[in-house]
């Protein structure tokens, strides 16, 4: 029996990894299989796996970052630290929750703003977010979060002032808005407070050049797609799922 991999997440039309690990497999001349599986909830997931026993891994995407924890027997270290995953192992029916973000989202990361280290604005909450702040933490990158409810350690978008915008050069949108086919939507930050010293990384891939981004290359930021950050985390679960 083959072994497969495959994606969890809901909706799962646009996906970029089943395309990724199907050219990848092929390159490999292996017979192992990748499959999306979109769940509609996270409590099918019990029997997506006893219908698929010769299931070995799979990613998790929206909206199951953080509601799969409790489906699984085991959490590596540094998924339990930042409280969500996108990769799982299985190996004698053991499920183990691992974060490949963190090692996508920091390698690309790095040719964004290279040594240097400014403080960042993160847009959004959820899950993503998670892997994104805890390698800031990591870098030693001073951060705050945005979002749409007032909480006592966050800002909200309508807090974003020009000293607050000229303070923070670093902007990671790690939320949804602006991916296809919902292209004309964008975080709703004061995009006429963007200068050339400002980064703008998109936690989106598809398009290329999200509206975020191209806000931001009008007035000179540097700006990043996830795409590079994708292909990282790709690589990772890859290597979690054969070593």
């Amino acid at each position: 029996m083959a072994r497969l991999y495959g994606l969890i997440g809901y909706p799962l039309g646009h996906s970029f990894s089943e395309k990724y690990f199907a050219a990848k497999l092929s390159s490999l001349h292996s017979d192992a299989l990748y499959r999306n599986f979109p769940l509609e909830r996270i409590d099918l997931l019990p029997t997506l796996i006893r219908n698929h026993p010769e299931l070995c891994g799979f990613n998790v995407t929206i909206p199951y970052k953080e509601q799969i924890i409790p489906y699984l027997d085991k959490l590596d270290e540094e998924a339990a630290r930042v409280g969500a995953v996108n990769c799982v192992r299985i190996e004698n029916g053991k499920l183990t929750g691992y974060n490949a973000d963190i090692y996508g989202f920091e390698s690309s990361l790095l040719t964004l703003i290279g040594g240097k280290r400014p403080a960042a604005l993160v847009l959004g909450s959820g899950g993503a977010s998670k892997a994104v702040k805890f390698v800031l933490s990591r870098l030693q990158m001073p951060f705050v979060e945005v979002s749409r409810t007032k909480r006592s350690d966050n800002l909200t978008y309508g807090e974003l002032s020009p000293e607050v915008m000229g303070r923070y050069l670093l902007i990671v949108n790690t939320t949804p808005l602006g991916t296809f086919p919902d292209t004309e939507s964008a975080p709703a930050i004061p995009y006429d407070l963007l200068t050339s010293r400002h980064c703008l990384f998109d936690l989106v891939y598809n398009p290329p050049l999200t509206r975020f981004l191209s806000q931001g290359q009008t007035r000179g930021a540097a700006i990043k797609n996830g795409y590079d950050m994708l292909v990282g985390q790709a690589e990772k679960s890859w290597e979690i799922w054969t070593r």
